[in-house]
């Protein structure tokens, strides 16, 4: 597991933040938890929150949290979802996309950093974009991975291995950071 390498990774203070996490809350309750806290301590601490828009799982939880707390709450949702009324109705400001491609590349044009909490394969894939382009080196915002309950323990491993058997350059681990606690994350980010 990938250790804090500093106490904050930006030098100025990050104001917006994309969050990619489970339309689904899973069975572990820490999982929603982790969701609210992170809510609860974006709105805070001032720092808009960016995510998928709907009002299901930990989206829900996570902008129902910050919402509670006065918090400044983006939603990005494709118009095919919103349709079947899955959008969060009371956001601060809910963008309607075509496409699932166009709903992430407008989270990231809006995002300062990124976090990741417990999810399934559509978080995988958006927290694999964001990565991949940071090995690109398309952008150099910082992508932080809440390991919940070791929940992101397998992905870091794999990450691991994909270094150790050389598919992916030594440097790779290092472009995330791995932490434990929703007050990790946010001190990396303030």
């Amino acid at each position: 597991m990938n250790e804090i390498r500093e106490k904050s990774i930006s030098p100025t203070r990050v104001n917006a933040v994309t969050v990619f996490c489970g339309s689904s809350s899973g069975f572990n309750n820490a999982f929603s938890d982790a969701a609210r806290l992170l809510g609860k301590s974006f709105a805070t601490r001032g720092v808009k929150l960016i995510y998928g828009g709907g009002r299901s799982g930990l989206m829900g939880i996570l902008a129902d949290s910050a919402l509670a707390s006065k918090g400044n709450v983006i939603g990005v949702i494709p118009d095919f979802l919103k349709d079947r009324e899955l959008a969060h109705p009371g956001l601060t400001d809910l963008h309607v996309v075509s496409s699932m491609h166009e709903r992430k590349q407008k989270m990231f044009d809006l995002a300062e950093a990124f976090i990741v909490l417990p999810g399934g394969i559509g978080t995988l894939e958006e927290a694999f974009e964001v990565l991949t382009w940071k090995q690109l080196k398309r952008h150099n915002k910082p992508i932080i991975i809440i390991n919940t309950d070791n929940y992101w323990s397998p992905l870091d491993a794999l990450i691991k291995a994909t270094v150790t058997e050389q598919f992916a350059k030594p440097g790779t681990q290092g472009m995330y950071i791995m932490v434990q606690t929703i007050k990790e994350a946010v001190d990396c980010l303030i």
